[in-house]
C-alpha cells in the first residue's frame, strides 16, 4: 500500500519539479532546501542537490534522497499508508516515533529488491505543528543501493534525516519557477505562489481571502484551437470556482496583451455570503491559456478593477 501510495506522489512531483531544482555552492554547513522548498536537510556523502527531482542525489553511487513538500491535509492518508500491516516488496521492515530538527514525525525502513538491486530505503512521514510554517506535510523517500553502503551507512542517514528543517515559503524563489512573470503588482502582495503554475495577490494584513481583494494567476493547457469554443471554455472555468450564486454579467471576446482572449465579469455570493463582483480575463495561445481571475466586495469594485487590469496586463511569459 506504501508503495501504491508514493508512486503516484513520486509521479506528480517529477512532473512539477523536473528540471527545476539548482546547485547550491559551498559547504553543507547548514540544510540544503531544493529551488522553492519548504524541507531542506544536510546531505550526507557526495548527495548534491538533484536537477532531476526535488532531494538530493549521488549519481555515481544511485542514491537518491527524494523529498515530498505536501499540503497538511495529506498527513493522515501518508500515515495510514506507512502503517498499513500489508507492506508488499519490503523486507525487514521497522517503524519507529523519529525526532529530527523541525519536529516529531515517523521513520519507516526496510529492504527490497528491484531490477536485481537489493536496496536500503528509509521513509520520513511529519508535519508542522505551529511555528511559522502552515499547511505542510513531508514524505521524504532514501534509497541507498547495497554497494553504496560504505558511504552512506544506517547511521549517516539517520544523521542527515534528524537534520530536517522546515523554512517558510521562499515567494522569490517560488515565483521564479512559475512560466510567467509578474511586472506590475498594482499595490497588490503575492500571497503563494503554487507549483503547479499559479500565484495569488491579494491586499491586506491577512491571508484571508474572505475578507479581502484578491487575484489569481494561473496557466493551463488544452485551451481550444478554434476561436468559436473559446467563449464556452471561459465560462466552464469561471463555473468550477467555488462561489455561490453566480451571476454572469457581461461576456466579450478581446485582445489582451496582443493576443487573443475572453473576459467575463460576474457577481456572486462570496465565502461569507457577502455580495463579490469578479472578472476573469483568459487569453488564449499555442494550445494553452493564460487565466487571471480578480475578486472584490462590491463596493469596493470601482476602485479595484482598474488595479486587477493593470495586474493582467503585467504578465509576461518568462523566457529561458
Amino acid at each position: 500500500m506504501l508503495h501504491r501510495l508514493l508512486v503516484p506522489l513520486l509521479a506528480a512531483m517529477l512532473v512539477i519539479w523536473a528540471g527545476m531544482a539548482a546547485l547550491c555552492p559551498g559547504a553543507y554547513a547548514e540544510p540544503l532546501f531544493p529551488l522553492g522548498g519548504r524541507v531542506g536537510l544536510e546531505p550526507p556523502g557526495d548527495l548534491k542537490l538533484s536537477k532531476q527531482f526535488p532531494g538530493f542525489e549521488d549519481v555515481e553511487r544511485k542514491v537518491t534522497i527524494t523529498i515530498l513538500d505536501l499540503p497538511a491535509s495529506a498527513y493522515v492518508d501518508l500515515e495510514n499508508s506507512a502503517f498499513a500491516k500489508n507492506q508488499p516488496g519490503v523486507s525487514g521492515l521497522k517503524r519507529e516515533s523519529f525526532a529530527f530538527a523541525s519536529g516529531v514525525g515517523f521513520l519507516i525502513s526496510g529492504r527490497s529488491q528491484e531490477n536485481g538491486v537489493t536496496l536500503d530505503k528509509w521513509f520520513l512521514l511529519g508535519n508542522a505543528v505551529g511555528g511559522n510554517v502552515q499547511d505542510l506535510a513531508l514524505l521524504i523517500n532514501v534509497q541507498v543501493p547495497e554497494a553504496a553502503r560504505a558511504v552512506y551507512s544506517d547511521a549517516a542517514i539517520r544523521k542527515a534525516l534528524a537534520s530536517v528543517t522546515f523554512r517558510p515559503p521562499p515567494l522569490q524563489e517560488q515565483l521564479g519557477l512559475l512560466p510567467f512573470k509578474l511586472t506590475e503588482l498594482a499595490g497588490f502582495r503575492v500571497m503563494k505562489a503554487l507549483p503547479v503554475g499559479a500565484a495569488i495577490l491579494t491586499e491586506g494584513p491577512t491571508d484571508d481571502l474572505s475578507t479581502q481583494p484578491y487575484v489569481i494567476v494561473s496557466v493551463g493547457s488544452g485551451a481550444p484551437e478554434n476561436p468559436d469554443d473559446r467563449g464556452n471554455f471561459a465560462r466552464d472555468l469561471l463555473s468550477s470556482a467555488p462561489l455561490r450564486e453566480l451571476t454572469v454579467t457581461s461576456a466579450e471576446t478581446m485582445r489582451i496583451s496582443g493576443g487573443s482572449g475572453y473576459e467575463i465579469r460576474a457577481q456572486a455570493l462570496g465565502l461569507l455570503g457577502n455580495p463579490i463582483w469578479l472578472a476573469q480575463w483568459v487569453r488564449f495561445g499555442g494550445g494553452g491559456f493564460l487565466r487571471v481571475v480578480g475578486v472584490s466586495a462590491k463596493d469596493d469594485w470601482d476602485r479595484m478593477f482598474p488595479r486587477f487590469r493593470a495586474v493582467r496586463d503585467g504578465v509576461e511569459p518568462r523566457t529561458k
